[in-house]
C-alpha cells in the first residue's frame, strides 16, 4: 500500500462546472486526457491545493475545440444556457481536491476548507492511496475511471 492522502471528491455536474468557473476561472493547466488543473492556496491554514477535474474514461475531446478552450467553453455555454460543444458529463466524471505538494491534512479540516472554497459539499472525504490509482491507470491508460477508484476508497 502506498502513501495515504487526504482526499475529497465532488460529481461533476453542470452545477459544480459552472461554479469551478465563477470561484476559481480558468484552470492553471489543461491535459490532452481532459484533466484540468487548478492549484490554489485556500487548504487549511493556507495549504495550497490541487483541485483536479477528472475526465471520464474513454475522454473524446469535442472537435474543433483545443485542449486548453473545452473547460472554459463549456462553462461558459452552461452559465449562458445555451449547448454546449459536449455534455459535461460526456467529459469530466468528477472534481477531487488534496494537498499539492505533499502536505500532510486530515480529511474532515480539508474537507470543510475545500467545502467553504467551492460553496459546495463533497461527496466523499478521507484518505486515498493515489500510488494504487496511478497503478491502475496506467495499466489502462485513459480505459479507468479515476473517479470510481477514488470513491471505491472513500466510500468503499
Amino acid at each position: 500500500m502506498g502513501r495515504l492522502v487526504a482526499s475529497c471528491v465532488w460529481d461533476a455536474t453542470p452545477e459544480l462546472i459552472v461554479t469551478l468557473d465563477e470561484r476559481f476561472g480558468e484552470s492553471t493547466d489543461a491535459y490532452v486526457n481532459g484533466s484540468q488543473v487548478w492549484l490554489r492556496d485556500d487548504g487549511p491554514g493556507g495549504v495550497a491545493l490541487e483541485w483536479r477535474l477528472h475526465p471520464v474514461a474513454g475522454y473524446q475531446r469535442p472537435p474543433g475545440v483545443d485542449t486548453y478552450s473545452v473547460f472554459p467553453s463549456v462553462a461558459l455555454a452552461l452559465a449562458m444556457g445555451v449547448p454546449p460543444a459536449a455534455a459535461p458529463e460526456s467529459l469530466w466524471e468528477g472534481l477531487e481536491a488534496f494537498a499539492a505538494y505533499g502536505d500532510e491534512l486530515e480529511p474532515a479540516p480539508l474537507g470543510q476548507a475545500a467545502a467553504a472554497s467551492l460553496g459546495i459539499a463533497p461527496r466523499a472525504v478521507g484518505l486515498v492511496d493515489h500510488e494504487r490509482i496511478g497503478d491502475a491507470w496506467e495499466r489502462n491508460p485513459g480505459e479507468v475511471s479515476i473517479v470510481a477508484l477514488l470513491l471505491e476508497q472513500l466510500e468503499g
